[in-house]
This record gives structure tokens, C-alpha cells and sequence, in this order.
């Protein structure tokens, strides 16, 4: 059987709650970490009609992009479909998680599952700076640098932008003296010891570093480990907002807003009349992404496609620059599809099943 707590730390390896906005509010909401579960139905929102599929499916969980509760509930009496959801998921023993704004900013989220669904390659983050790298020294002898080291690197260090395991070494000669009350792995008590030491220089992703520590100590020999950490300037390449890429050849403007409205199922798309004729460079924010208009034009995109565009940020476009509207659900549907498939390289067998329901709020004729 799963501990509820075993998913949860796939996705928030995948997605850490600390990258979340401030104003959201991701992570479980109703249940207990140490649950037992089964199934888990995978969906965008968290209604009623989703919450009565994952009861019919006997699904002990639900995994929702939308969190269900974004301000803190005074009473449960049913008045609004928060409080109804709650009390369904209490009755029914159904614990709800979300994974929102926190899925938004990894390389390997919401917008890397939009991007790939339209094709585009070469994607990188659109706004980086939302969090700066830190660098983890250390000392540890010669002989135990390769296991500590490849330990910490299973942990989240190391990695810069496209590159992983990476690490700067020096050798020296570290002393120390074991005090009584001591155990030390190497060295007599009360007798000054030398030692052959590695001192090992990596960069660490800020919400890797009490995982990377732990592996550190996990691993190394020494009683207690002498180590550093200090705040770089380094931008995390991996973390921010939107995504940017390239089509593989040039589309016509009409057939490129003809090829979204096909591959995102919209009955509708809204789309600025100024532009380019033709669009290979794209950025993408899945939901609601008009605060990265500038952003997407600075960095030379032909078109920016999102949801919940407002009137007046149409008015940003340029003879080179065309802004989609593809709609809020419309960016983000493929999201469950993405938990999903993410769950399933750690935890092959557990059983994940995604909603049939359909909960976009808005209709069009």
C-alpha cells in the first residue's frame, strides 16, 4: 500500500511548494500525510462532479492544478462549492493536493507540457530571476569524495541550466582533535589528527539545499561536517515564468492560429490584427499570462499565446508582435496529462487515472 506522503514527494520534488506565488496556496489541503491510497484521479479543477468521479472510481486522492481553497474557511456549512467540496472530500475519505503556481515555474512544468503539445523546440524559461543559486563548500577525505559527492548530486546539486553533476574540487590537509564523548571514523581520542581532505565547491538550487545537506551528511564519514553556503548571483535558468521556443519551420499567421485552435480544441481563439505574416518564434504562459507580454516581446517572439488577455493589453501588440488569447482551461488542459506521466517514472505501478470530467466554467457559442 502508498503512504499519501510517498506522491506528495514525487510531486514536490518535481514542483516545490516554495516556488509558489505568494498569494497561492499549494500542497495538500484536505487529509493526512501518512493516508494509505490506492488510486488517484488526476484533474485540473476540483469540483463536485470531480470529487464524485474519484469516489465512483474508488480513487483515495485527488490531484488538481487549481487548488480548491486559495482563503482560509471560517465555517463548513455548504453555502459555496468551496465548502461543499470539503465536506465531499471529508464524507468521503478523499484526500485533495494541488499543484499550481509552484508547476508553473519549473523548466519541466505547465508550460514544457503546452510548449510540446504545439511543438516548439528549444524552449527555455521566458522570465527567469524568481530565484538566485547558492553555493554548498565542504571538506571530506580523498577516499569517501566520489560517494558523498554522487550522493549529493542524486539530491538536486550541481545542476546549471542544461548541465547536471557539475563541481569545482581542491585538495589540501585538514587537522582536527576527537574530544572526549566523541566517535570519531577517523582519528584517536584526544590526539590532534591530519587528514588528506577534497574541499568540494557546488551550486545548489535553493529549494534543494536542506535535501543536498542531508544527503552530505547522510554520506559522509566525519562525525560533524565543517561546510559553507553561500548566496550567488547566479540566476536559476530553470525557475520563472512562461516559456519560450521555436516552431521547426515557419507558419502563415492564419494557418499558425488555425494549427492552436485545432491542437488546444478551441472554438475560439482571440488574436491581435497587428503581427508578423508568418510566426516561428512563440513564447507560452499557460493561464493567465499578461504580465509577460513585455517580456515575450523583448525577447523577440513573433507570438505570445496565453489566457484571461485583458482588453487594454491587446493594445501592446506590434507589426512584429502578435498576442493570442486562447483561453485560461484552453492553456492548461493538458496539465493533468503531465502529472500523470510524471508520477508514473517514479511510481510505475501505482494507479493514476485522469478525469473525465469537464470542468472549463466558460462557453462559447
Amino acid at each position: 500500500m502508498t503512504k499519501l506522503k510517498e506522491v506528495i514527494k514525487i510531486l514536490e520534488e518535481w514542483a516545490p511548494v516554495k516556488l509558489q506565488e505568494s498569494y497561492d496556496n499549494s500542497g495538500l489541503q484536505v487529509g493526512r500525510p501518512d493516508a494509505e491510497v490506492e488510486r488517484a484521479l488526476v484533474s485540473l479543477d476540483i469540483t463536485p462532479e470531480v470529487i464524485e468521479e474519484a469516489k465512483n472510481q474508488d480513487c483515495q486522492m485527488i490531484i488538481a492544478h487549481h487548488p480548491l481553497i486559495f482563503k482560509p474557511l471560517k465555517k463548513l456549512t455548504g453555502a459555496n462549492i468551496v465548502e461543499e467540496c470539503v465536506e465531499l472530500a471529508i464524507k468521503y475519505n478523499i484526500a485533495l493536493y494541488a499543484i499550481h503556481t509552484n508547476l508553473d515555474n519549473v523548466q519541466t512544468g505547465v508550460n514544457k507540457i503546452l510548449a510540446d503539445k504545439l511543438g516548439l523546440q528549444e524552449t527555455q524559461i521566458l522570465q527567469t530571476g524568481k530565484e538566485k543559486l547558492q553555493k554548498l563548500v565542504f571538506y571530506v577525505p580523498h577516499a569517501s569524495k566520489e560517494k558523498v559527492v554522487t550522493a549529493m548530486f542524486a539530491a538536486g546539486a550541481g545542476k546549471i541550466g542544461n548541465y547536471d553533476e557539475c563541481s569545482f574540487s581542491t585538495q589540501g590537509e585538514g587537522s582536527f582533535r576527537p574530544l572526549e564523548g566523541s566517535q570519531p571514523a577517523i582519528g584517536t581520542t584526544g590526539k590532534r589528527h591530519t587528514e588528506p581532505e577534497t574541499r568540494v565547491e557546488m551550486l545548489v538550487q535553493a529549494s534543494f539545499v536542506a535535501q543536498v545537506i542531508r544527503a552530505m551528511k547522510q554520506t559522509h564519514p566525519y562525525e560533524e561536517v565543517a561546510y559553507d553556503l553561500f548566496q550567488m548571483q547566479n540566476v536559476n535558468p530553470n525557475i520563472g515564468s512562461g516559456m519560450i521556443g521555436t516552431l521547426a519551420s515557419k507558419m502563415p499567421k492564419m494557418e499558425f492560429l488555425q494549427m492552436l485552435k485545432e491542437k488546444l480544441h478551441c472554438s475560439a481563439v482571440q488574436f491581435t490584427k497587428k503581427g508578423p505574416e508568418e510566426i516561428q518564434r512563440v513564447a507560452i504562459c499557460g493561464g493567465s499570462g499578461s504580465f509577460l507580454i513585455s517580456a515575450a516581446k523583448s525577447a523577440g517572439a513573433d507570438a505570445f499565446i496565453t489566457g484571461d488577455i485583458t482588453y487594454h493589453s491587446y493594445f501592446d501588440a506590434s507589426d512584429d508582435f502578435m498576442i493570442v488569447n486562447v483561453g485560461h482551461y484552453e492553456s492548461e488542459q493538458f496539465t493533468p496529462e503531465g502529472i500523470i506521466a510524471e508520477i508514473r517514472k517514479k511510481m510505475p505501478t501505482f494507479a493514476l487515472l485522469l478525469s473525465t470530467v469537464q470542468t472549463n466554467p466558460v462557453n462559447t457559442l
